[in-house]
């Protein structure tokens, strides 16, 4: 059964860091996109970073030079390192695969920032 879980969230402070995980199992994780989603409440579920199967990466811009996405096929595991939060991060992280005309998700993990 194909199956991503994500992990990793919890209560941080501002300018602290977190570091999801999105563990595969049952899939192709090697040919998978992997995208990290995040979605605040009442907002809509937003494209946050991006990996290819080469490693290529895409921020959006709102997360450029704080947050890392990356990936070790060997353990068919993606994350995505979190620096510098801020409150406005607030939200429930997805992890999600396409791979050709599949499409996964996670269940999602909530990240809270605040003082």
């Amino acid at each position: 059964q194909a199956q991503l879980v994500e992990s990793g969230g919890g209560l941080v402070q501002p300018g602290e860091t977190l570091r999801l995980s999105c563990a595969a199992s049952g899939i192709v994780f090697s040919g998978c996109v992997i995208t990290w989603y995040r979605q605040a409440p009442g907002n809509q579920r937003v494209l946050v970073a991006t990996i290819t199967p080469t490693k290529t990466t895409t921020y959006a811009d709102f997360v450029k030079g704080r947050f890392t996405i990356s990936r070790d096929n060997a353990k068919a595991t993606a994350y995505l390192q979190m620096n510098s939060l801020k409150p406005e991060d607030t939200a429930v992280y997805y992890c999600n695969c396409k791979w050709g005309i599949r499409d996964y998700w996670g269940q999602g993990t909530q990240v809270i920032v605040s003082s």
